[in-house]
């Protein structure tokens, strides 16, 4: 992965035909451009953040979630739950919409989905993994990479793995779907 590739990575799109194009220089001088535009553009979004996280502690779920669900985009709920301990965003994710969830946790880092689903209800993390695997498998194999045995024991019961050795040369998810072959012989 080059270096315009590597900058352009978090936005889960591929690199315009005409941005290629360019010289590796006048690639770099758009990427700048764009991220000076993100950031004036975002300026503020943290703190916004941290304000709901530190407001809806104070608010019952009851209240919230119905909210969140109806008028929040699952981008802002995941910024939202990126500022909560991880035990105030695990109470939220075990009350959430299954479906909602999924796209929230679309945005959320690895690690962090994978300390949430650690500490969720047993039963909410097992048809979180399931409808994950089901809908986005490779979404749920990278948080597969972060997940402690117990959790990882659920993937690997309910994951379908390809058959052939040969599927998986140069496969991004080699080593987790080794692992998961191991746990399931």
């Amino acid at each position: 992965m080059n270096d315009t590739e590597h900058a352009l990575e978090w936005t889960n799109q591929p690199m315009p035909d005409v941005l290629q194009e360019l010289h590796p220089s006048q690639q770099r001088k758009v990427i700048n451009y764009i991220d000076n535009l993100v950031s004036s553009k975002t300026d503020g979004l943290e703190e916004l953040y941290n304000a709901i996280a530190m407001i809806v502690k104070y608010i019952p779920h009851f209240v919230v979630i119905p909210l969140m669900v109806e008028h929040i985009k699952p981008q802002i709920a995941a910024g939202v739950c990126m500022k909560m301990s991880v035990d105030q965003a695990t109470g939220y994710a075990n009350e959430l919409p299954l479906e909602y969830f999924s796209k929230v946790s679309q945005h959320i880092e690895n690690p962090l989905m994978a300390e949430i689903l650690g500490k969720m209800k047993k039963h909410k993390a097992e048809k979180f993994i399931r409808y994950e695997l089901q809908h986005l498998p490779a979404h749920m194999l990278d948080i597969s990479k972060h997940l402690d045995k117990q959790k990882l024991e659920i993937v690997a019961k309910s994951v379908t793995l390809p058959s052939h050795e040969d599927d998986l040369v140069g496969h991004p998810h080699k080593e987790i779907i080794e692992q998961l072959r191991y746990m399931q012989g």
